[in-house]
């Protein structure tokens, strides 16, 4: 029988942590012992410098000895002015560090805590304690006490400290409330709680399996889930059985709670024809945001292109010749078409790979236009698109969010169809990246008497987001488009452009040349990860820097297909941060560190800060006493509180899906076996196109070849092609 302990003392350093679990190691100084004890257990919210009692069981480890095994803990004020300080200085409190601490434990001993609870202007008493940290103190004082209170709470009902702060920072004081009332809002409302994590907490608070509130929260969350993989709807039948993996629960009530969620309009369930590709019940769901957006896009693109084109330019002849004497270019068969039709028609589609004239005609229609006095925008998904679109056309571009000006504090857009975009044209890049949610908001701000251009890629990964807006915009047949096919001279001397069409194509990529000879794509064999690992180490570091003068955290960027496994995102990241960036580390949140000079990349939209997912930035700075992490984004600065962490992760490398609309110097791609599942054509010619002056895959011929060979993409679930064919039909009275 395990006889169970009672020891009370120090926190002196924790030495692992896993944020999302909160289990914890721990050295601890116990009272009235010189050791330092190792504990291990779930102790989320306890930090260094605090004093605790732990309640639970000695035990010996076969390999680090005797430890505490931790059932339940309590904290306990410091009593010593020792305790005071360290407790002080561990980065608890806001606008208090080490050497603050020491100084207001110098000033008042074992009073600290009690004057800053009681009588905290007395702390400008202390050197460098002036009105705004005062401000700061007092209020990460209250905030702490606050989510003390709700941590005890939650950790009760089986949450971690990680969680439970992300829970604070959503709803404040009412986060008890919030949680008791309906658990299942989490996973929601909350960035990085799922489902599975609300219903944990649900089932502690004593909320039954097949309870219809379960039930409804179970289905939005498999809904949101397939919503990121890219699906806009989701087939009635085929949902409802994932809903029942995930909720283990009868059939009956899934469909009794589709039918409660769809009254209440946060679902929509469409009744589809025969002949569509969903034959199960034939019927599709939707989340009611996408259902929205889908059908909005089909509306306003059909009613756009109804509306009679009434800007008089100058004949269409006399444009063209004249953009090609005033600047000196040639535009072949296909580029002319191109122009024509953004000239002639009021939407229109243009598509091509790399070298084949896109930017060339871009900057002909710019032309054009404002010669003609029109005024025309520029816009793409992201920033790093939106910078390219810049530098190749010398026109100011924008990303479609700043564009539309986001509304953090009332949510949604400013720009919409009450406040519409000032431009006669509006030409969009990267269109391929657009999701069906963000194309909707961009349509409604669009004027009706306004000319749309949209530009992409079809052939390289759809949108991050649900949809396929591009592809089913071409494959319509609705919407007017031209195809660029040629691959002009200048292109055609690069061998990355060369081998992104033979892919394209089907056809192997070109891997042996010259000697020596200096080129633009490499391919280096090898088939054990941890000798590819190593060899990207040696690219980036030294051989890449060396023979091309690159910068080797700037300029070169490595691209992956998955996150996981040893030529995994994360994996990589950890290993390129430790040989590339030299820095101390300065930080360590779990089990990730950060260093000044790191490159990072944001993860998800953040409005108030305007910064969005996919931006990559360089840490300029780490404050730990005022716990903020800052981060240059191409000039602007963003600054992020510890507690946001979670929103930005190391960018050494990066996934192919997050590269999209960027284009980077130099690409690194590894192709292994490793990668099997996604060994996918349109995977590989979007990594490679996203290098600009030099692109390496290192890997097997192997996984290149079934890679090219595999033109079969993951299914995704939309009904825009249909929507757009079907409003299109229903305006010209055909059936």
């Amino acid at each position: 029988m395990t006889i169970e302990s009672v020891i009370q003392g120090q926190l002196e350093r924790i030495t692992y942590r896993n944020e999302d679990t909160g289990y914890t190691i721990a050295k601890m100084k116990v009272n009235n012992h010189k050791e330092v004890i190792t504990f291990i257990g779930n102790l989320a919210s306890v930090t260094e410098g605090e004093t605790v009692n732990l309640r639970g069981h000695w035990y010996c480890h076969p390999k680090y000895g005797e430890q505490f095994k931790v059932s339940s803990y309590e904290p306990v004020t410091p009593a010593t002015a020792k305790g005071i300080e360290k407790y002080l200085g561990s980065g608890l409190i806001k606008g208090i560090g080490t050497v603050m601490a020491k100084r207001i434990v110098s000033r008042f001993g074992v009073a600290s805590l009690d004057i800053i609870e009681h009588s905290i202007e007395q702390l400008k008493q202390v050197e460098g304690i002036g009105e705004k940290r005062i401000a700061m103190i007092k209020t990460a004082w209250t905030e702490q006490k606050e989510v003390k209170e709700v941590m005890l709470f939650l950790q009760s009902n089986g949450v971690s400290s990680a969680y439970a702060a992300k829970i604070f920072k959503q709803y404040g004081r009412e986060s008890v409330r919030i949680v008791k009332e309906n658990p299942y809002r989490l996973a929601m409302e909350v960035f990085g709680i799922g489902f599975i994590t609300a219903d944990k907490i649900a089932e502690n608070m004593g909320i039954a399996k097949d309870s219809i509130l379960r039930a409804e929260a179970g289905i939005l969350y498999v809904l949101k889930k397939l919503l990121n993989e890219g699906h806009v709807y989701y087939p009635y039948e085929l949902l409802t059985e994932e809903c029942r993996k995930v909720l283990e629960v009868e059939r009956d009530l899934i469909i009794r709670a589709f039918g409660t969620i769809a009254f209440e309009k946060r679902i929509v369930i469409e009744d589809c024809n025969e002949n569509d590709e969903i034959t199960a019940n034939n019927k599709a769901i939707y989340l009611a945001k996408c259902y929205v957006s889908e059908k909005g896009i089909a509306e306003m693109l059909n009613d756009l292109m109804q509306k009679e084109k009434r800007m008089y330019l100058m004949g269409m002849d006399t444009s063209v010749d004249w953009v090609q004497k005033e600047f000196g270019i040639y535009l072949a068969e296909k580029q002319l078409l191109a122009v024509k039709g953004a000239i002639d028609k009021k939407v229109f589609v243009i598509t091509g790979g790399p070298g084949t004239g896109k930017t060339t005609i871009i900057k002909t229609i710019i032309r054009i236009y404002e010669k003609s006095g029109f005024s025309v925008i520029l816009a793409a998904p992201t920033g790093r698109a939106a910078k390219r679109m810049f530098e190749m056309t010398g026109h100011e571009a924008k990303t479609l969010h700043r564009l539309l000006e986001i509304n953090p504090q009332e949510g949604g857009f400013r720009k919409n169809e009450r406040n519409p975009l000032d431009a006669n044209v509006i030409i969009v890049d990267e269109v391929s990246m657009v999701d069906t949610i963000l194309m909707y908001h961009f349509l409604k701000a669009v004027r009706k008497d306004a000319t749309l251009i949209l530009v992409g890629d079809v052939n390289q990964l759809p949108s991050i987001g649900a949809g396929n807006v591009l592809n089913d915009i071409i494959t319509s047949g609705v919407v007017p488009y031209v195809h660029l096919n040629e691959i002009f001279r200048q292109a055609k001397e690069s061998v990355v452009v060369m081998n992104a069409h033979r892919i394209n194509s089907g056809y192997m990529p070109v891997l042996t040349f010259e000697k020596d000879r200096l080129q633009d794509f490499y391919f280096i064999q090898l088939e054990d990860p941890e000798k590819i690992i190593n060899e990207i180490v040696s690219l980036c570091k030294e051989r890449i820097p060396g023979r091309f003068q690159f910068d080797a955290i700037k300029d070169i960027q490595v691209l992956t297909a998955m996150n996981k496994g040893v030529l995994g995102v994360h994996h990589l990241n950890n290993t390129l941060q430790n040989a590339l960036n030299k820095s101390p580390v300065e930080l360590i949140k779990g089990t990730r560190q950060f260093k000044k000079h790191d490159k990072v990349m944001q993860i998800v939209n953040n409005y108030e800060k305007d910064v969005y997912n996919g931006d990559i930035g360089f840490i300029v700075d780490i404050d730990d006493e005022y716990q903020e992490i800052t981060v240059n984004y191409d000039g602007g600065e963003v600054v992020y509180d510890y507690k946001e962490l979670d929103e930005i992760v190391l960018a050494y490398a990066v996934s192919i899906h997050k590269s999209q609309g960027s284009e980077y110097p130099v690409v690194i791609l590894p192709v292994h076996m490793q990668h099997y599942m996604l060994l996918q054509r349109n995977l590989l010619y979007t990594g490679i196109t996203r290098g600009r002056k030099l692109v390496v895959l290192i890997g097997t011929k192997k996984a290149l070849a079934i890679a090219v060979k595999n033109d079969k993409p993951c299914k995704r679930y939309t009904y825009l092609k249909r929507r757009l064919v079907e409003v299109f039909n229903a305006e010209q009275g055909t059936v």
